[in-house]
């Protein structure tokens, strides 16, 4: 039996983190996480505040966000940056974190709508679900060009 990927990535772990200043609004985080899961959010996003404590640029991010309510992708990376500094200098913290993502992941919903596509007279259709990112699905045909 293979066994269950165990760790994530300081990155995926201060996503989780901010989830709620990268959403556009709370109520599109419910629709993701269970409330369990979001309450969860807030213990992990204290304790990664608790151990950046005194970093110049964690402090910057923090007080950015106390402004706006909102956070960007670069700020992010800086977080995860000083985030997985912290998890390689101490082990028990990056075990203790790692593990409340995890809870956090399990708390994620899962989306159960259907989808009906009625397709007539040999015609092709897509149906995709994407969660986060860019998905670029169908077909390309390029017509011989005359010249």
């Amino acid at each position: 039996m293979a066994e269950p990927i165990t760790t994530l990535t300081a990155s995926a772990i201060a996503t989780l983190a901010f989830q709620k200043f990268i959403e556009s609004g709370a109520g599109e985080l419910a629709k993701k996480f269970s409330t369990v899961a979001i309450a969860k959010m807030n213990t992990l996003l204290k304790r990664i505040w608790a151990k950046l404590r005194g970093k110049a640029r964690t402090e910057e991010v923090k007080a950015a966000i106390a402004q706006t309510q909102k956070i960007t992708p670069e700020q992010v990376s800086q977080i995860a940056a000083y985030l997985h500094v912290a998890m390689d200098e101490d082990s028990q913290f990056a075990s203790d974190i790692q593990m409340l993502a995890q809870e956090i992941n399990a708390g994620k919903l899962v989306d159960q709508s259907n989808m009906v596509q009625n397709n007539y007279d040999q015609a092709k259709g897509w149906q995709t679900k994407v969660e986060g990112g860019t998905a670029y699905i169908g077909e390309i045909h390029i017509q011989g060009k005359t010249d």
